[in-house]
């Protein structure tokens, strides 16, 4: 059986079928001559008409209530990415239409001003990143998310940020006045310190050695930063956590958290045929692992276990980590922030008349 290659820089070779369509039309490899294969899709940016930016959050695992998400779909392609699935709401794929048709808030600044002005907002903790990664090569020309920090330094809301992405530094500017009033923290995922494997597993991603820089220069700036250690893969990556704590906290971190690799969905199918593709010799042992923590399936829903696992394996890993952050000095879990200095700045009187 032919096996069809990743196009440069995506994470999968192709689109599975929606699950909430009928009919779907499946290309062949053999199909093409070699020479012939269709290129790899460029980057669409769509605009996202959607009439607010804040997602509230039920989940006790997370740590938060408040998110947000400029963009949806992601180009790093990571091929374990959870978040996959939601593009099939949206009438597309969970494969390289995700990581190829990005969908963009373009007013999500504004969108933002307007929900915390309104008198019904209690001050919160605002994550970023909830779902897809607010710092992925689009942000370049967007800013949205540099935006949004903006606002949220004006009114001085507290805000926790996840990236895979180096561009993070690019804000320093805005997170350093944020930190002064112990308003952010910083989390870089790392999932691998493996350059080569990161660029199989999260093709247009930051590779490790810069999301460690990334962290130096946060660090640096006196901007609370630490390390996820995320999504530890059973059997592929999950040896390299006491490295990833120890690489983390030598470049500045100060706290760290980890989850293990859940492929809900068409998640399964995508990361499966990425581990076949990739290292077909290690590909039944990574997939039993998986399911040894997850009670014999490739995922779990349940809230308290889904993001760490459960079994001996689970606990073995916890136990890694838990001892790698003792040896490292980091701590387990975000730093505190506050919402005491949350205010809502004044309007002029041009303001009252929207002009």
């Amino acid at each position: 059986m032919n096996v069809q290659p990743n196009p440069r820089g995506r994470g999968t070779p192709g689109n599975p079928q929606n699950r909430f369509e009928k009919h779907a039309i499946e290309v062949q490899l053999e199909d093409f001559e070699h020479e012939e294969l269709p290129p790899a899709p460029g980057t669409q940016f769509i605009p996202d008409l959607s009439k607010s930016i804040l997602t509230k959050n039920d989940s006790p695992d997370v740590g938060f209530t408040w998110s947000i998400n400029p963009y949806r779909g992601c180009e790093h392609g990571c091929s374990y990415c959870y978040a996959r699935p939601y593009h099939e709401y949206l009438g597309m794929s969970a494969g390289l239409d995700f990581e190829s048709k990005i969908l963009v808030k373009e007013d999500a600044p504004q969108l933002l001003r307007k929900a915390l002005d309104r008198p019904s907002y209690e001050p919160d903790i605002i994550a970023m990143s909830g779902v897809t990664d607010c710092y992925q090569p689009g942000e370049r020309q967007f800013e949205l998310t540099r935006g949004c920090l903006k606002v949220l330094a004006e009114y001085k809301n507290p805000a926790g940020l996840i990236t895979k992405n180096r561009l993070v530094t690019r804000d320093i500017d805005v997170m350093r006045e944020m930190a002064s009033w112990n308003g952010i923290c910083v989390l870089l995922s790392i999932t691998t310190l493996d350059p080569e494997m990161s660029g199989k597993l999260e093709p247009r991603a930051s590779r490790p050695q810069a999301r460690l820089d990334a962290i130096s220069k946060l660090a640096d700036a006196g901007i609370p930063v630490g390390v996820n250690a995320a999504p530890m893969i059973p059997g592929l990556t999950d040896s390299e956590l006491p490295a990833i704590i120890a690489a983390s906290a030598a470049a500045g971190a100060k706290f760290a958290g980890y989850t293990v690799v859940r492929l809900p969905g068409a998640v399964h199918g995508i990361f499966e045929g990425w581990l076949n593709r990739n290292f077909p010799d290690a590909a039944s042992k990574v997939m039993n692992r998986i399911r040894d923590v997850h009670g014999g399936n490739v995922s779990d829903s349940r809230f308290g276990v889904r993001m760490k696992g459960e079994g001996e394996y689970a606990t073995q890993l916890r136990g890694l980590f838990n001892g790698s952050c003792r040896k490292a000095g980091l701590t387990n879990g975000f730093p505190e922030m506050t919402t005491e200095h949350f205010r809502r700045p004044q309007k002029g009187q041009m303001d009252l008349f929207d002009i």
